[in-house]
């Protein structure tokens, strides 16, 4: 069920899915309403007869954005509902989905159809190159893998410690460990995540964990404190 999260943006809390070695997570998608009344979809959850009618009822599908290699596994379907929508991916999805008809490979400039709405940035890092995007109206920050917080007790046996030891639990969201190596060197993603922390940030949404609705920018400070 899709839920507002701010001025013309919604969000939907899809199903768990799972991941490498046991490890499963949350899934979340965000609906983004351009001034034309466009919708972007961003990192597009499963989709069902209800989504689909319930994101139909706020306007056009236009846009389908995969912002990262890892997140395009229900990109087939919505291409397939919305086949007159565009989808922008970050390079090296469009090899794994050869289904899918792709209009562009993301950068770190805006497309012409959310420039001056939608900001956005590139974190490059040795896992999965991320797009991070800023929706102005709404004053909220993007993020898909890069920050995490499920619960302590989300994994069970040694995945849980794995997770805990990992940064992937705990008290608020926080880079995980293992994107901190991924991010190196410092100097090459210092200046992205400078403009990021200069974002007038209200909200922070992310794909994996609670999202963060005040003080925003005081917490993305906290979050890249090790790198800053």
């Amino acid at each position: 069920m899709l839920q507002s999260f701010g001025p013309g943006i919604w969000m939907n809390d899809g199903p768990v899915v799972d991941g490498m070695a046991g490890f499963h997570y949350p899934t979340r998608m965000a609906v983004i309403r351009l001034g034309a009344d466009d919708l972007v979809i961003w990192s597009p959850t499963a989709l069902d007869g209800a989504l689909k009618a319930e994101v139909t009822a706020l306007g056009p599908v236009r846009h389908i954005i995969a912002p990262n290699a890892l997140h395009h596994m229900s990109l087939p379907d919505w291409h397939t509902a919305f086949p007159d929508a565009l989808v922008h991916a970050m390079p090296g999805v469009a090899a794994k989905r050869p289904e899918v008809r792709f209009a562009s490979d993301l950068t770190g400039t805006p497309h012409l159809a959310w420039g001056g709405e939608i900001d956005q940035v590139i974190l490059p890092n040795s896992i999965a190159d991320e797009l991070v995007l800023f929706h102005r109206a709404s004053g909220t920050v993007i993020f898909t893998d890069l920050l995490q917080n499920l619960a302590p007790d989300w994994f069970t046996g040694w995945r849980r410690i794995v997770a805990r030891l990992d940064l992937m639990t705990g008290t608020e969201p926080q880079v995980p460990r293992k994107f901190r190596m991924a991010l190196r060197p410092r100097a090459a993603v210092r200046p992205q995540v400078d403009q990021i922390l200069d974002w007038p940030a209200q909200r922070v949404l992310m794909a994996h964990g609670t999202p963060v609705t005040t003080h925003a920018r005081d917490f993305l400070r906290r979050a890249f404190g090790w790198l800053t």
